[in-house]
């Protein structure tokens, strides 16, 4: 069976996950995440891409992206690959494929699912056993989401924006988010929709969107299509 292209449409937010192949490193060094990170900013917006939210693991990353075109984010994407892998490849003296395959990616119902995608990939780094809170893990939007640094590379999302009328009260807002965290069903959710690149959001959004796109938004139901009626003279 052919794989189904990506679920790609401008104006919604999309969560991409770029593995390293073989779930090998994909970084070695700060230097290396410092790199990765300002190709990211530099082409999203080259491509006119919104980057709301970002973190770095040892073997893969995640982004919550808002691109302007349909193009907007496999432009960004390839262009990231291909000048990291380069790099990587040139500074760490090997050759061959750094990534496990094209991207996962799934578009995110704003005002239910993306502050749940941020708050999802602030807590991987907790998951991982990299960390036991999120503000310390460096590699990630998180300390700019609650007022510990300022990260020029992020564009807030406007669902961050409704968290409070100042700084302070957004900022105190997200940290609950993230304290309060997620259960292993929400975090199944969030993960099945990405891998498998089915839309992120209930019937209605879903619904809404196979009107903007002839690519399936949604898993087909198990079993034959049913057959068509038969019309009688």
């Amino acid at each position: 069976m052919a794989r189904l292209p990506r679920l790609t449409v401008p104006g919604y937010p999309h969560h991409i996950i770029q593995r390293g192949n073989n779930r090998q490193d994909i970084v070695k060094s700060d230097a290396d995440r410092e790199v990765l990170l300002d190709l990211l900013s530099e082409n999203a917006r080259k491509h006119q891409v919104a980057l709301h939210a970002y973190v770095l693991m040892d073997n893969h990353f995640h982004l919550l992206l808002t691109p302007e075109s349909a193009q907007g984010v496999p432009l960004m994407m390839q262009a990231v690959g291909r000048r990291y892998v380069r790099y990587f490849n040139d500074l760490h003296h090997r050759t061959g494929t750094l990534w496990e395959g094209r991207y996962k990616s799934t578009l995110v119902q704003t005002e239910r699912y993306l502050l749940a995608c941020m708050v999802y990939m602030d807590l991987n780094p907790v998951r991982a056993g990299i960390v036991v809170d999120p503000k310390n893990h460096p590699w990630s939007s998180h300390r700019h989401y609650i007022g510990q640094t300022a990260d020029r590379r992020i564009t807030p999302p406007s669902t961050y924006w409704a968290l409070g009328n100042t700084p302070f009260a957004r900022e105190a807002a997200y940290t609950e988010l993230v304290r309060v965290g997620q259960s292993a069903a929400q975090q199944g959710v969030i993960t099945d929709a990405t891998v498998h690149g089915w839309a992120l959001g209930d019937a209605e959004f879903s619904a809404d969107l196979q009107k903007r796109t002839p690519r399936r938004t949604t898993r087909s139901r198990p079993g034959r299509p049913a057959s068509a009626p038969v019309e009688k003279d």
